[in-house]
């Protein structure tokens, strides 16, 4: 029997990806968008429906797993992508963007999965995949918000796995390390400029090292989350699954130092411009 599977933000990017591949893995495939009138790439067929769903939007997101539903029969998996990321210290971020973000970041992938999860149950099997960032799985200075966004997911992941355990549901997380590509560069509030001469400065200087040691680490095929993402949905792996060198890197060096401290001692000596 064929599968089917769900994505939402397939408009670019990794979830533009992942819907190419399951496609071309046999899938069939419900790549969502909020503007879907504007897609030419993605084209609605035999295997593909392509369809309007709003994560901050509970009635999209119904009509779009109900024809899903009418047009494949059912769903096996599900694939939270849409997200946005920001570029600022907190006290650049005024409480309009940080509720902004978290209505996408948290409570956008929360209204999908309460949409999806019956239907899933009534399966007696399924799996959810949400998208996150290694920014979910350290704190990273000046992305503080978006961080604390990405690590509520991966808290509320990793809680879902063992409560929908006998239930025959998995939970994953894919969490992507710095894959600058236009499209994610696209998705980002920037507000570097914003707040006084000193927060200003602090905060260029941040991003200034941080874009630096993403260009200086090379550039990475945003495929690899794409295939992450199938894996995630067809093998047995962890919860957690970094993607790309530097999330990797970052992950194995979490869980080898048992101190906490240590840890973001060792962070912010990566993360943190020199003291001149």
């Amino acid at each position: 029997m064929t599968k089917t599977v769900l994505i939402t933000g397939c408009s670019t990017g990794f979830g533009k990806l992942a819907a190419k591949t399951f496609q071309a893995k046999g899938w069939n495939v419900v790549a969502t968008m909020r503007t879907p009138e504007k897609e030419s790439e993605l084209v609605t067929s035999d295997t593909m429906l392509v369809t309007r769903l709003d994560v901050s939007d509970q009635s999209s997101i119904k009509s779009a797993i109900d024809e899903g539903l009418a047009k494949f029969g059912r769903l096996d998996v599900i694939v939270n992508n849409a997200g946005y990321g920001s570029n600022a210290m907190f006290e650049q971020s005024p409480e309009p963007s940080i509720r902004a973000m978290y209505e996408t970041n948290v409570f956008g992938v929360m209204n999908v999965m309460r949409e999806a999860l019956p239907h899933l149950r009534a399966n007696g099997s399924g799996c959810v995949i949400n998208v996150t960032s290694m920014a979910g799985l350290i704190g990273l200075p000046g992305n503080s918000v978006y961080s604390s966004s990405k690590f509520a997911v991966e808290g509320l992941t990793e809680g879902l796995s063992m409560e929908y355990r006998d239930l025959g549901i998995k939970f994953r997380t894919v969490a992507p390390g710095a894959f600058m590509t236009t499209a994610f560069m696209d998705n980002i509030e920037s507000l570097v400029e914003t707040g006084d001469a000193q927060v200003r400065a602090h905060s260029v200087k941040l991003r200034e090292h941080f874009a630096n040691l993403a260009h200086g680490g090379g550039a990475q095929d945003p495929q690899m989350v794409a295939d992450k993402i199938y894996e995630c949905a067809t093998e047995d792996v962890p919860v957690h699954n970094p993607v790309g060198a530097d999330a990797d890197g970052l992950y194995q060096l979490l869980n080898s130092v048992d101190d906490r401290e240590a840890f973001i001692e060792i962070i912010a000596s990566r993360f943190l411009p020199p003291v001149e």
